[in-house]
């Protein structure tokens, strides 16, 4: 995708997930979108920052730099929110672009695309974008809003507590 369009999906994320992490819409939802707008909005453009070295769409367009980005928050206890930015510029990439990234570099070059993806200088490559922000967003509500109450019913429907070890030796039989 295009720069303007990397910067539009993180503008709208930034909004976007302030509202699903914090949906009242009070001074507590326009907190929650100060803490995360900036963070995205960096992790998003960071990825093209190989456009000045390496080779662009591979050197920091890959699955191990993402790591490293999801690790760098567990270990130093900040930018918890750069690498969502990082991963939407990723998918943003894959989807809506037809040319893709070699999420394997620097062990593959093979570049991944999506058939539905435009070229980054395509008439709809501002509609696309706003598309999968969209698709995006919903993807992070399910995942913050309806997977934990499946789980947590899945393991209250279970015939033992899943958290005692005594119950789990029983279930084994020992």
């Amino acid at each position: 995708m295009n720069k303007k369009g990397h910067v539009l999906n993180a503008a709208l994320l930034g909004i976007g997930l302030g509202y699903v992490l914090e949906p009242s819409g009070d001074v507590e939802t326009f907190r929650t979108i100060a803490e995360v707008f900036i963070p995205i909005t960096l992790g998003a453009l960071f990825p093209d920052v190989d456009t000045a070295f390496g080779k662009h769409r591979k050197t920091l367009h890959n699955l191990p730099v993402l790591a490293l980005f999801v690790a760098y928050p567990l270990y130093f206890g900040n930018l918890q929110f750069v690498w969502i930015g990082v991963l939407t510029h990723y998918v943003l990439d894959v989807v809506g672009s037809k040319r893709g990234i070699a999420l394997f570099y620097p062990v593959w070059s093979k570049e991944f695309g999506s058939p539905t993806g435009v070229t980054t200088s395509s008439s709809y490559a501002d509609a696309v974008t706003l598309v999968v922000t969209l698709l995006e967003l919903g993807a992070a509500a399910v995942l913050i809003h309806v997977v934990p109450g499946a789980v947590e019913s899945l393991v209250g429907s279970l015939p033992f507590d899943a958290g005692s070890a005594t119950n789990t030796t029983a279930m084994f039989g020992q």
